[in-house]
């Protein structure tokens, strides 16, 4: 009998507590049959117990024999053949080729007890993993950079998706994050990353580390397995006295906190744009505000093990460092510059100069001296222009003939809009079309692209659909006469009375208070 009364059931597992009351009960000179029933065991089970040195122990005989058919029998030996051949196969997949077999060797239900058996053939006989090194790292030592594509989460400006990257910098031993948001990886763009960050901390660490990009490194020799420092990328080490370092090729993991910590900051900025409850916003510099205090929020969690870092670095005494490179250009005859293999139109008064073009990540600026000539957005590529209609139009209403084989002729629509108008003259008037279209391309540089966009879209909602510049200005002419009547109107007269009819009755006020 047990203590609760019943008797030990063949088989069952004694307990520690029974063999602990069994000896209790023994001590206190109880007869084992009345020491066996308190315990809950038979007498012989109580006899074989007391028999022992020390009964509390359990003594258990290693189970080393099968105590039922082995269900893999039949596919385990070709599966072990399998695996030693190709040991990354997955079990499953195995399993699956193997339950194939015509004569049905084993069942579906088995799929665990494979996959146990695949698990422990690997711990016994799977091959060498690689083994990661836990590093040391020093505070103030290692400053780590790279760049972070961003586009998966979905930011737009204006409606419109923002394409762009992150430089981001870390500080591996207090993990203090900086980053700047940038078009490409380019030297610029580490320029400009590397003065912000230096200039929030103050301070400069030892060494500056990156991966093998083309930015800081060039090939040494045909298969690009040895890589050397760029010279510009050496300048600006130089400039902060930090001595440059580079991981080995192909070994990402070697820059593995900056690697983990790109992978955290986006999921960082996933929760806060989650949390802001849109991913629109108004301006680029609203989402590069939204950034930062994202940035620092994140960091004021990590002021203890900064300031350990802090105090170790070299203070910044470096003079500013300069976000743009700088390069001698000539204005060609078809009123274009080129910039890092890119074309870029400027005003056709500047034809012939040979001027300083100032490069910035994001802009180009046109100087003569230290006055602003002209400025561009920077278009990153290797092929291509950016042209601005305003530059050239007049020209082309003087040779309307040049359009038609013009190279950059398709930057002349500056909307869809403009190609449709184009479009409209062209089925109408298929041999003055080019001459019509450019004399209203001459109205947008005028009167801006948005008000002529309004005007065009209005003239070809007409029936006649009429398009000229003519047209195009009495239109405009139109819009300005209605602005000043609509100013110069008196305001409306508002009384109460039209206020507590547009509430309506007290008695159709209170039924719609109560629903």
């Amino acid at each position: 009998m047990t203590s609760g009364g019943e008797a030990e059931k063949p088989g069952s597992v004694v307990t520690r507590c029974q063999i602990n009351q069994l000896v209790r009960e023994r001590n206190q000179r109880v007869s084992i049959t009345m020491s066996a029933m308190k315990a809950g065991m038979t007498r012989n089970t109580a006899r074989k117990y007391l028999r022992q040195a020390d009964p509390v122990e359990q003594k258990r005989e290693p189970h080393t024999w099968r105590t039922r058919n082995d269900p893999l029998e039949g596919i385990w030996s070709q599966a072990e053949a399998m695996l030693e051949k190709a040991p990354e196969l997955e079990a499953k997949a195995l399993f699956e080729h193997l339950s194939g077999h015509p004569q049905e060797l084993v069942e579906a239900g088995q799929l665990r007890t494979f996959q146990r058996r695949v698990r422990q053939w690997r711990l016994k006989r799977g091959g060498e993993k690689e083994v990661f090194f836990t590093q040391e790292v020093k505070p103030g030592e290692v400053l780590a950079v790279d760049w972070t594509d961003m586009r998966r989460l979905g930011v737009t400006v204006g409606g419109k998706k923002l394409e762009h990257l992150m430089f981001h910098a870390v500080l591996p031993y207090s993990n203090w994050e900086w980053a700047l948001r940038c078009r490409s990886e380019s030297l610029l763009s580490l320029r400009a990353g590397i003065k912000q960050t230096l200039g929030r901390l103050a301070k400069v660490p030892r060494q500056l580390l990156m991966d093998n990009s083309s930015t800081a490194t060039h090939r040494l020799d045909a298969d690009g397995q040895r890589r050397g420092f760029n010279e510009e990328f050496l300048s600006i080490c130089e400039h902060y006295r930090i001595t440059p370092r580079t991981i080995n090729v192909g070994c990402p993991n070697e820059n593995g906190d900056c690697e983990s910590i790109n992978g955290h900051f986006k999921r960082r900025m996933e929760q806060h744009l989650l949390l802001r409850g849109s991913r629109d916003f108004a301006t680029e510099s609203e989402y590069d505000s939204f950034v930062m205090a994202v940035l620092e929020k994140a960091n004021a969690l990590r002021k203890t093990r900064l300031s350990e870092e802090l105090a170790v670095m070299r203070d910044h005494l470096a003079a500013e460092l300069p976000d743009y490179q700088e390069t001698m250009v000539t204005v060609g005859s078809n009123s274009t510059i080129r910039v890092c293999k890119m074309a870029y139109s400027v005003p056709s008064n500047l034809i012939g100069a040979r001027l300083k073009a100032r490069i910035y990540e994001t802009r180009v600026i046109l100087l003569d001296g230290r006055e602003v000539l002209a400025e561009m957005p920077r278009q990153c590529g290797d092929r291509g222009a950016i042209i601005d209609f305003r530059h050239v139009i007049g020209w082309l209403v003087r040779k309307p003939g040049a359009f038609a084989q013009y190279k950059w002729r398709e930057q002349m629509f500056p909307s869809w809009t403009f190609r449709s108008a184009y479009d409209s003259l062209t089925r109408k008037e298929p041999l003055k079309a080019d001459e019509r279209y450019l004399e209203v391309l001459e109205v947008a540089a005028m009167e801006g692209v948005s008000a002529v966009e309004t005007a065009l879209e209005d003239l070809m909602a007409q029936p006649r659909g009429g398009i000229s510049a003519g047209e195009v200005k009495a239109m405009l002419d139109t819009y300005r006469d209605e602005a000043l009547r609509w100013r110069q109107a008196p305001p409306p007269e508002v009384t109460l009375e039209q206020y507590d009819a547009l509430l309506g009755s007290e008695e159709e006020l209170e039924v719609a208070s109560h629903g």
